[in-house]
């Protein structure tokens, strides 16, 4: 079972990165041969800083390692260093609908705030199509907002497979009737309901994008300030609280140890504490999750001469799994000799 997943080094690690993605990250890297990568060329769709877009992308490295990533059992690796995603990108693209890159989610998403529509936004899905498929991924961790990205991810494999590979048989795609099984895989979405979105600071959805989060690794006292700033409503002390949209009862859910949490949901539910107390509690639960891997965290980025040792080493493992579906797949289109 090869598990495949990546993280934007887009701006500053937050809460919902962890809850949203890391964790499970971290729990998956014991189920099968797990890849990881940071997704820095993504990134470059919105940072546009050299400097700062090279400092991001170690701090996330460092972030997945101080966060419990073993770098001996899963692969951690930085996208860029894979020279073939790119030739797998275009090749790909050849293939592409314009229809579904139109009607992607994100897109239209992106396009509705503001954001310039570049070709990199634009085409967004097809690189992270390549970056699944050249791996032959079989379980892919993703959000909820990324579910429609995975379907094009498998239909634009589905029709790789289907042009390219004599006698494929889109209704058995792995051969189970003799059928020869195609170049790529049809990767699995694997999503975790719980906490797979968490509400920022402003009651949205916590995301770089609306300056809402809570950074896992910032100032001990922003972190603070931020956290006693969470909005809220009017509820007054003795009323029970709303728990649907509230920022603090989900954060308060996904950082609470589970011998506490009953206790603190039936009194939220009861009323008669206030939201001051909540976010106190909130603040000192933070310290309890996070304390040890702040601490490893600055020891991490102390040693970047490391990091870059870790990312280098596994871009070759991750190479090493690449090369066999790279050298198919050349030798498919007709841009290498087959045989």
């Amino acid at each position: 079972m090869r598990i495949l997943s990546g993280v934007q080094p887009s701006g500053k690690l937050h809460l919902g990165n962890y809850f949203g993605a890391i964790r499970q990250f971290v729990e998956l890297q014991h189920k099968g041969e797990a890849l990881y990568f940071i997704a820095n060329l993504h990134a470059l769709n919105s940072v546009r800083d050299g400097r700062l877009a090279y400092e991001l992308t170690l701090e996330t490295a460092a972030a997945f390692l101080a966060l419990g990533l073993d770098a001996n059992k899963a692969i951690l690796f930085r996208q860029s260093d894979i020279l073939e995603l790119g030739e797998l990108y275009w090749i790909l693209g050849t293939l592409v609908p314009m229809s579904h890159l139109e009607r992607a989610h994100s897109y239209k998403d992106k396009k509705a705030r503001g954001l310039s529509a570049d070709l990199g936004l634009f085409a967004y899905p097809v690189l992270m199509a390549a970056d699944i498929l050249i791996y032959n991924s079989d379980w892919v961790p993703v959000g909820k907002d990324q579910i429609q990205h995975l379907e094009f991810c498998r239909d634009w494999a589905t029709k790789f497979n289907v042009t390219y590979v004599p006698g494929y048989d889109a209704a058995n795609p792995n051969g189970e009737n003799g059928s020869p099984p195609g170049i790529f895989k049809l990767p699995e979405a694997f999503v975790r309901e719980e906490t797979s979105v968490l509400l920022g600071t402003d009651g949205q959805k916590m995301s770089k994008s609306y300056g809402n989060t809570l950074e896992l690794f910032g100032e001990e006292k922003e972190i603070k300030k931020k956290m006693m700033s969470i909005k809220t409503d009017s509820s007054p002390i003795e009323a029970p609280k709303p728990t649907q949209n509230s920022a603090l009862f989900e954060l308060l859910k996904a950082m609470a140890p589970p011998s506490e949490w009953p206790e603190i949901e039936a009194s939220w539910r009861a009323g008669g504490l206030g939201y001051g107390a909540y976010k106190k509690k909130l603040v000192d639960y933070f310290h309890l999750c996070f304390d040890e891997p702040r601490k490893r965290f600055g020891e991490l980025m102390g040693d970047k001469a490391e990091l870059e040792r870790i990312l280098v080493e596994g871009a070759q493992k991750a190479r090493a799994c690449a090369a066999p579906i790279i050298q198919k797949m050349r030798a498919a289109v007709g841009i290498s000799r087959g045989g």
